[in-house]
């Protein structure tokens, strides 16, 4: 499993320029954090009200009052600044991030997203998925292709509650990397070891294939 989620986490790096002002999910998505080259000028924007984002903290020099929206200990980079959740939302919802790389509980054909909760399941509340899926400039999922039951996770419609409709412009899975365009889903590449018929037998939701389909690397 974990060497699964590496391979999500490095390929979802990629995603990422030199330059950019990104928002990481709560889960697997702050894994990224420890992965972008280190000559690369991102800034990481958590939306409890941090911009400047570093790795995880070495043990014993945590600080516990310097947290990321997913309660967890991180550091700061040189030049990092602090403000409050109104201010922090304000970038949100301003376009001001280009990036927002995000867990997923399930993804549709048409690029809607679920993520928030399981109905039944307490949560503490729908954190800034929401504004983020509706702010952000492009918006990139991380997620297993199957739940732990074998299920797929990518289906032709959603069945728990939505975060967001069409807001999914990249699906990267242990599987495969999806594009979503104009509601249609485009299989983009194939994570090394996988073939596109165990795809389709793993994938509940309808897509086509690009014709320059090639194996992420």
């Amino acid at each position: 499993m974990m060497e699964n989620r590496l391979k999500m986490v490095k390929r979802a790096v990629k995603e990422i320029q030199d330059g950019m002002n990104v928002n990481l999910g709560i889960g697997m998505p702050t894994l990224v954090a420890n992965e972008i080259p280190e000559d690369y000028s991102v800034l990481l924007q958590s939306e409890n009200g941090l911009l400047g984002i570093g790795a995880y903290p070495a043990e014993g020099s945590e600080d516990p009052d310097l947290i990321n929206a997913g309660k967890e200990t991180v550091t700061s980079v040189p030049g990092a600044s602090y403000f409050d959740s109104a201010e922090s939302f304000a970038m949100i919802r301003g376009g001001h991030i280009d990036l927002a790389i995000l867990g997923g509980m399930e993804v549709s054909e048409e690029g809607d997203l679920a993520n928030w909760m399981i109905p039944g399941k307490m949560v503490k509340g729908m954190g800034g998925a929401m504004d983020l899926v509706n702010g952000a400039k492009r918006i990139v999922v991380i997620m297993d292709h199957v739940n732990k039951y074998g299920e797929s996770k990518v289906k032709p419609a959603c069945t728990l509650p939505l975060t967001g409709k069409r807001v999914v412009n990249r699906l990267i899975t242990d599987m495969a990397v999806f594009d979503f365009n104009n509601g249609q889903m485009e299989l983009v590449e194939l994570q090394e070891g996988t073939t596109i018929d165990e795809v389709k037998e793993k994938t509940e939701a309808s897509f086509t294939i690009s014709s320059s389909l090639m194996a992420a690397r």
